[in-house]
């Protein structure tokens, strides 16, 4: 199967370790919005697996691997107990956890693309998927904590771009032919470089053509 880019030990590491990442940033959020035990963990869960949920069942992928694998669903509640206990030292080490989401990023658009490839989809389809997966438990977990997805957010560094790119790297190299261990690593490479940099550079979207950054929603006709 094309999905299984990895040594199948490889990849668990790689997964559970891009699990883990994304769990704490869930469960920050969640102290940032002072909710109990229970609402860190669900953010940390659904920022964790959120996307491989909707990209599994979009595909028809069920049960959902989030729920086959024991080890996936319960590595966001360990990170829920580190936030827990210990956020005020996990977000002195904000700027690493930056840099392994990014590698997070990376790895799952490259699986979510192979894997939605697998269930016979086209290659847009796949780029979608690939981005969905990476990026959507990000956006369950700001609309769960009622704030406007960082995604779609004019003054945050570019997140879904890399994930973009990256997806369709591996797209065209599906279409080769030529997707493999290595193929599949410089791919999420490429995405996970783009993705240090926007944070690097503070590179964002364009935003309307000729809005001046003074204008307000207040401006805009109703």
């Amino acid at each position: 199967m094309t999905s299984q880019i990895f040594a199948p030990g490889v990849q668990q590491v790689l997964d559970t370790v891009g699990i883990f990442v994304f769990a704490l940033s869930g469960g920050l959020l969640a102290v940032r919005k002072n909710l109990d035990i229970f609402g860190i963990a669900v953010l940390a869960e659904v920022t964790a697996l959120g996307g491989g949920v909707f990209r599994d069942l979009i595909i028809g992928a069920v049960p959902p691997a989030a729920f086959e694998n024991r080890g996936y669903f319960f590595t966001p509640l360990v990170a829920s107990l580190v936030v827990f206990f210990l956020h005020p030292e996990v977000q002195r080490i904000n700027r690493t956890i930056q840099v392994l989401d990014a590698a997070g990023l990376g790895l799952f658009c490259v699986t979510g693309t192979a894997k939605a490839h697998d269930f016979g989809l086209g290659s847009v389809a796949d780029i979608a998927l690939g981005m969905a997966t990476a990026v959507g438990g990000g956006v369950a977990r700001d609309l769960l904590a009622h704030e406007l997805p960082s995604l779609l957010r004019w003054d945050r560094a570019l997140y879904a771009v890399p994930a973009l790119v990256g997806s369709s790297v591996v797209a065209v190299l599906i279409a080769l032919d030529r997707l493999d261990g290595v193929t599949g690593t410089l791919a999420a490479l490429t995405a996970f470089v783009l993705r240090l940099l926007a944070l690097r550079y503070d590179w964002r979207a364009p935003r309307a053509w000729h809005r001046g950054s003074g204008s307000s929603a207040a401006d805009d006709p109703a």
